[in-house]
């Protein structure tokens, strides 16, 4: 006697927003990167309270951008993406709820730290309950990506999974040393954190920006059928991109040496030009989803230049640095939210919100002023930056008005996702 198969039944969570992770992630970091910088303003201008003689409030600052905002993009794309590599169902509903509550507890912790409020006799008891939030949150998604991987023997994503691993590390150091008053050792987590969310960026970038070029310019420049569009990635450029942002890497973080440095930076800066260069199709600048992404993959280049440089022309190394923060993290994270969201929302790719142009221009000001102003006038340097991050502040309150609506309501078509 045959057995009978019972139809799988159809997913489904309490609420839209709920369905896959992109919707509650991009929701939130957006949010996040409002609030955070707001009172990043305050701490910049000493209005906070708090204790520098623990932790520098740059290092709060960098933190939060690295392993708060970044981290939950991260956590969006990823959980979202590797269901459509692997076609293995990624957490949803109260699961996912589960993942997301342990991000969001670890920010708050650290917002109770960065306030100077004191829980069980110290503003330091924040950072315990921060950290076991954050492993537990990191730990939980490299654990279904792992899961998913593994079930469907894409090896090659493991490169993804080593990331998150050394992401978690880095997180860890950064308690190390806040919780042992060193300030070297926290550093190192940071940057370690930035460098390779930067090369996260770089990976899922090479693989994304092409796919993306192509299926933004297959419907042509109108909505008319046109000629396809096909972009090649290079191995040899994958790899020497690899070794050169490597190297750069050890150099800029442990091993400080200006040759080394302006070799690799430029190394690096170098090859994604040449790819850029690659992927141009003039068609892109009638498309805001894609020339937003080659723009923030420019600015990515433009900043491993002004690392090349820097130490030649002795301006400040945090130059650089926000160059490529501002390019790789602001606007890279924010290109591809917006184009996400549109696509994995039901909604069209080819007629996004009128806002976006807007949303891109402000990111585009935020680069202007706290990279390329004060290059020139460092005399203004407190104005140019206080605009910078009333640009990024304006830019992601745009974002939450524009996008915010959508990612909390079913798709249109009815379908779960």
């Amino acid at each position: 006697m045959q057995s009978i198969k019972l139809p799988r039944k159809p997913p489904s969570s309490p609420h839209p927003i709920l369905n896959l992770s992109f919707r509650i992630f991009f929701s939130a970091a957006a949010l996040f990167a409002v609030v955070t910088m707001l009172l990043w303003a305050f701490m910049f201008t000493g209005h906070t309270d708090i204790d520098a003689q623990v932790l520098n409030p740059l290092y709060w600052h960098g933190h939060e951008m690295v392993y708060g905002y970044a981290l939950a993009v991260a956590a969006g794309f990823l959980l979202t993406a590797v269901q459509t590599w692997t076609g293995v169902m990624m957490p949803h509903g109260y699961k996912l709820l589960g993942i997301f509550i342990c991000w969001l507890l670890a920010r708050l912790s650290w917002l109770g730290f960065g306030l100077g409020m004191t829980l069980i006799g110290d503003s330091i008891s924040w950072l315990y309950i921060a950290a076991i939030f954050d492993v537990v949150f990191v730990a939980s998604m490299a654990y279904v990506i792992c899961r998913a991987v593994w079930q469907v023997k894409q090896y090659k994503q493991t490169g993804i999974l080593a990331k998150l691993a050394l992401l978690t590390f880095g997180n860890g150091l950064c308690y190390w040393g806040i919780i042992n008053a060193d300030m070297n050792t926290t550093k190192i987590g940071i940057y370690l954190g930035f460098y390779l969310i930067i090369g996260l960026v770089l990976t899922i970038g090479r693989r994304v920006v092409p796919f993306f070029i192509e299926r933004g310019l297959s419907m042509g420049i109108g909505m008319e059928k046109s000629e396809p569009v096909k972009l090649r990635n290079s191995k040899g450029q994958d790899i020497a991109s690899l070794v050169f942002f490597l190297a750069f890497f050890i150099s800029d973080v442990f091993y400080p040496n200006k040759y080394l440095l302006t070799v690799t930076a430029l190394g690096v800066a170098v090859i994604n030009i040449v790819r850029l260069i690659g992927w141009y199709h003039q068609g892109i600048w009638q498309k805001p989803l894609l020339w937003s992404l080659c723009i923030a993959f420019l600015g990515m280049c433009l900043s491993f230049l002004l690392y090349a440089l820097q130490p030649w022309l002795g301006y400040p190394h945090s130059i650089a640095m926000h160059g490529l923060a501002i390019s790789g993290v602001g606007m890279m994270t924010l290109a591809m939210m917006t184009r996400v969201s549109l696509g994995h929302t039901g909604r069209s790719i080819h007629q996004p919100p009128k806002t976006v142009n807007v949303m891109y221009g402000l990111m585009v000001l935020v680069f202007i002023n706290r990279v390329l102003l004060p290059l020139v006038d460092m005399s203004h340097y407190l104005m140019w930056i206080m605009m910078a991050q009333s640009a990024w502040i304006a830019c992601f309150v745009l974002f939450c008005i524009s996008y915010l609506p959508m990612l909390a309501r079913p798709r249109p078509d009815g379908l779960f996702g």
